[in-house]
């Protein structure tokens, strides 16, 4: 199991940093792919679902550009704790560091994400804002 978790941790890296950088260009089709359906959120204030590509593309409409006024050019996922619950489940501890156009870091939120592998492939079931 130690192998196969090694491995789904590097899926998980490598599917954090596409999700990333679709956040900053607006790629509203790649972050709808990085979710299951249905997918959760649950906040502090709210619980909501997204049920289908479109309602995970309307939810993220307009954050790129929230992201280019504050001038932040790159998203970074810090992936601070990995947790496997099964070989396909994992709940994943993830600090986002953003850069601006000078390479400077700025401070993001932090999360906790509940993805399953499907394919081979990570898509995010549950999103907790934690900070």
């Amino acid at each position: 199991m130690e192998h196969a978790a090694e491995a789904g941790t590097a899926a998980l890296t490598e599917f954090f940093d596409r999700y990333g950088n679709a956040l900053i260009v607006d790629d509203l089709s790649t972050i709808a792919a990085c979710y299951a359906m249905p997918g959760l959120v649950v906040a502090d204030d709210a619980t909501f679902s997204f049920t289908t590509p479109a309602a995970v593309e309307a939810a993220f409409a307009g954050a790129s550009e929230t992201y280019r006024e504050k001038g932040l050019v790159a998203a970074r996922a810090e992936l601070r704790e990995v947790s496997w619950l099964t070989p396909a489940l994992a709940i994943v501890a993830v600090t986002w560091e953003y850069l601006d156009a000078r390479g400077w870091a700025v401070p993001g939120e932090s999360y906790r994400y509940v993805l399953r592998i499907v394919g081979g492939k990570p898509v995010i079931c549950v999103v907790i804002p934690t900070g």
